[in-house]
């Protein structure tokens, strides 16, 4: 069974698609910034947590993860450990992020978390690693009233 977790009792295949926000939505990452993310950080959370990233990339105030996670393990709780190993590797490799923002803060308290059961993991990631790369992702235009998430992606 490729690409299934196999433990003793169970055998299961969680996959979510997780966008991470910047605080305020400032347009602080560039492509260097989200290598750290990835490289750094998310595999620094794989090796503690059990979970596999399948697909990450992002713009200059948000990130796409494409995670595949244990069941033990609950989504609220794998975004935190991200966000906080992220955060603080983030900001001991780019000094300038203190200037950038006032608090320091680099992620938004909000995430959003999908079920990948709805599509192939193989369109998911065709997704993911469409995204426009940071120096040509255009500036961020608040979404008008009613639009609802429309203006996070």
């Amino acid at each position: 069974m490729c690409g299934y977790l196999s433990r003793r009792h169970s055998v299961s295949k969680r996959v979510v698609h997780l966008i991470l926000t910047t605080k305020y939505r400032r347009n602080i990452f560039d492509g260097m910034m989200i290598q750290q993310i990835d490289k750094g950080s998310v595999s620094s959370a794989a090796e503690k947590r059990e979970i596999e990233m399948l697909e990450m990339d992002g713009r200059a105030v948000h990130v796409h993860v494409l995670i595949a996670y244990p069941p033990k393990l609950s989504i609220s709780v794998l975004v935190n450990n991200l966000k906080s190993i992220s955060s603080r590797r983030v900001r001991i490799l780019n000094t300038h992020l203190r200037k950038a923002s006032n608090s320091g803060v680099l992620w938004s308290r909000s995430s959003f978390a999908c079920n990948a059961g709805g599509a192939t993991i193989e369109t998911l990631k065709a997704y993911v690693a469409s995204q426009t790369p940071p120096c040509l992702a255009p500036p961020y235009i608040p979404a008008q009233l009613g639009e609802g998430l429309r203006g996070i992606c």
